[in-house]
């Protein structure tokens, strides 16, 4: 019997020492591995993802203490290794990432700022509006039409306006939305809905880029300084007060400083921090480094060039009767010309620009392809 049980003891105990085996030989693999050895689990990080599953902030704050930047990662890229940014400590700043102060810029000046300047600029026009209504014209129409746009430029101007206005709607609910709209629909919806809005967002981009660049050259030959743009500046287009219309050419000086400082500096800057973004422009590494940089010069671009844009829309629909008109159909009334565009209406008279810049539909005389808006 004592025989027997001392084979039990025996086998309890070989079988005790096996089990204990790959525990001893398990522990020193992170220190054989061919990378720098990221911080073990404890006890209390196992309990946190119980509670808190996505909270990793302590796993990266451990990495960042304790210095070690590489590792192995499944994304592509020249920094697929990198798990953290370098470290670098800027004059005066507690940060030692250039991703912390990049997140301190994104969330403490361009969000709060931005969003600050879009609302401002919303109450100001709903402020003007209130004030001043619709600019209307002081004689009664003619009867006589003008065309103002022809159908190429009318389908370039609305191609670049939906896109432009696509772009505007989902950033904003991107980069605004979880303060305004995700207390609203919760967590679910929005996620979805920003998903969505994102796709929509990097599709629309190039287009607009591109329509961007035909209305450009479509317009630019209408767009160049000339005698009376600063005296229309400085009279502030007859808008302010009770001045009366100042004359001006095609486009005033106002619709030609929204061409030069909107569509082409803004322009150039937007379009090429979002083709960036998108990693459409070859040659590019696409490091953390440049997307951060990228992010930062669109987000404060397109703010810019919502808030200068805003300003055209307004007038170019509710603010200004008979722009929108010339916009959808092509043509105005010769009063409306002469009481907005004066200098554009005598050259009309004078037959150094044609009234009507179209081809009139087959079979019909050029006065029927005039419509009345």
């Amino acid at each position: 019997m004592s025989s027997k049980l001392l084979r039990m003891l025996a086998a309890a105990l070989m079988l005790a020492a096996h089990a204990a085996v790959p525990a001893q030989t398990a522990a020193p693999q992170p220190q054989q591995a061919s990378g720098p050895a990221l911080p073990a689990p404890d006890e209390s990080n196992a309990q946190r993802q119980k509670t808190q599953p996505y909270n990793n902030a302590p796993f990266w704050r451990g990495v960042r203490e304790s210095g070690q930047q590489a590792g192995s990662s499944s994304l592509p890229g020249a920094e697929q290794g990198v798990l953290i940014q370098s470290f670098v400590q800027y004059p005066g700043s507690r940060f030692t990432t250039a991703g912390e102060a990049w997140r301190e810029v994104r969330n403490r000046w361009i969000l709060p700022y931005g969003g600050a300047l879009l609302l401002i600029t919303v109450l100001a026009i709903a402020l003007f509006y209130k004030a001043k209504g619709a600019v209307d014209t002081h004689a009664p129409p003619s009867g006589r039409r003008i065309e103002r746009f022809t159908y190429f430029e009318r389908a370039a101007h609305w191609t670049n306006a939906i896109t432009f206005v696509s772009l505007a709607i989902s950033g904003v609910v991107i980069a605004f939305g979880k303060f305004f709209l995700l207390p609203v629909i919760g967590s679910t919806l929005f996620g979805g809905l920003t998903y969505a809005l994102k796709t929509l967002h990097n599709f629309a981009g190039p287009l607009f880029a591109v329509s961007l660049v035909v209305v450009f050259f479509t317009f630019l030959r209408d767009n160049w300084p000339q005698k009376g743009d600063m005296h229309w500046l400085l009279k502030g287009g007859g808008m302010l007060g009770r001045a009366q219309h100042v004359p001006s050419h095609r486009f005033n000086a106002g619709e030609k400083f929204v061409f030069w400082a909107g569509v082409f500096v803004l322009g150039f800057f937007v379009v090429s921090s979002g083709l960036t973004l998108d990693k459409l422009i070859p040659g590019l590494a696409y490091t953390r480094g440049d997307m951060q940089i990228a992010h930062m010069i669109h987000a404060v671009s397109a703010v810019l060039m919502m808030c200068l844009f805003l300003g055209h829309i307004y007038l170019g629909t509710i603010g200004m009767k008979g722009a929108y008109r010339a916009m959808r159909t092509g043509y105005v009334d010769e009063t409306w010309a002469r009481e907005h565009h004066q200098y554009w209406a005598d050259d009309i008279a004078a037959g150094k620009i044609p009234a009507v810049r179209s081809k009139p539909a087959e079979g019909l005389p050029p006065a029927a392809t005039q419509a009345r808006a």
